[in-house]
């Protein structure tokens, strides 16, 4: 009940599809005029939501002349489906129903995190309805990231004499690499030692936050901790290297590009140089002072980033 009447709240266009395979109370909203190109957000997860983007970046992006479509994935945020999976698939037949609603024939989407493997799956299969690809702070090679992330912090947990994080890092290098405790336990771990912090906070970052959490969208930041569960319960790719299917894109047809923070802790430098082989130099964009949330950290630089995208 209480995410039924958060979305009445916030007025927004409810899917309600008569096709078992798609979401019955899909939360979705657009920004801009229609007729500007069309960019579909797609939020990080399983268990994420898009409120961030929509209650910072969305309305900006879409003044710069775009049409910008954000929405929760199903059972996760907003997107309220007590029947869901949480799989691939469903993803892919939320993404075509949104691309079928909005009346488009091409869009350009935006990966950020988990959502850029979301992303990149769904534009492999259906080449012909992307016609870019943005990964934002996107994850491509997830186990790499996860050795990343438990080798560094380890170094630094045994140089700050913190047995706790050495102990719980030895604790997770036993756990199952496909399983969503392994999962949350590195993200747990990546977090404690700021991995998706912006080393210096500017003002425009400090007040870009503030009226995120001061604002109606972080009174709806709904999270489902079942969906992870689910997702692990009943989807096969949980732990995959998407490198080779990102560098097949071009072929099809599709335009592929990448914007990611220099210090974003969840990825080496050897991660993000593979990255840029694949991308190309020009199609990839690194700012500085920046984490995990480009547009959150660095918005102006982000914009900018997108708008030299999309011309």
């Amino acid at each position: 009940m209480l995410a039924k009447k958060i979305l009445t709240v916030v007025a927004v266009m409810v899917c309600t599809c008569l096709h078992s395979t798609f979401a019955q109370n899909l939360y979705t909203k657009a920004y801009g005029d229609r007729k500007n190109p069309p960019i579909i957000f797609i939020h990080g997860g399983p268990r994420g939501n898009a409120t961030l983007f929509e209650g910072t970046t969305a309305q900006r992006l879409a003044d710069l002349g775009f049409f910008v479509i954000v929405y929760d994935r199903r059972a996760e945020g907003r997107s309220a489906d007590p029947a869901a999976k949480v799989t691939f698939t469903e993803a892919f037949d939320d993404l075509n129903q949104l691309i079928k609603q909005y009346g488009l024939k091409k869009v350009n989407l935006i990966g950020h995190s988990f959502g850029g493997i979301v992303s990149t799956l769904f534009t492999n299969q259906y080449p012909g309805k992307v016609e870019r690809m943005i990964l934002i702070g996107a994850l491509f090679a997830q186990q790499e990231s996860y050795d990343h992330i438990l080798r560094t912090a380890a170094q630094q947990a045994l140089a700050q004499n913190d047995s706790a994080s050495v102990n719980k890092i030895k604790h997770i290098h036993t756990l199952d690499k496909n399983g969503a405790a392994y999962r949350q336990l590195t993200y747990e771990i990546a977090s404690r030692f700021g991995y998706f912090k912006m080393p210096k906070p500017t003002d425009e970052s400090i007040r870009v936050n503030q009226e995120y959490e001061h604002g109606k969208f972080s009174k709806v930041n709904i999270r489902n901790d079942q969906a992870p569960i689910l997702f692990y319960k009943n989807e096969s790719r949980v732990n995959i290297n998407t490198k080779p299917i990102l560098k097949g894109l071009s072929a099809k047809g599709v335009k592929l590009f990448a914007v990611y923070g220099a210090n974003d802790g969840v990825f080496s430098p050897g991660q993000l140089s593979d990255l840029e082989k694949i991308v190309g130099k020009d199609k990839f964009y690194v700012i500085r002072n920046c984490s995990h949330y480009p547009f959150v950290d660095q918005q102006s630089e982000f914009l900018k980033s997108i708008k030299q995208i999309m011309k």
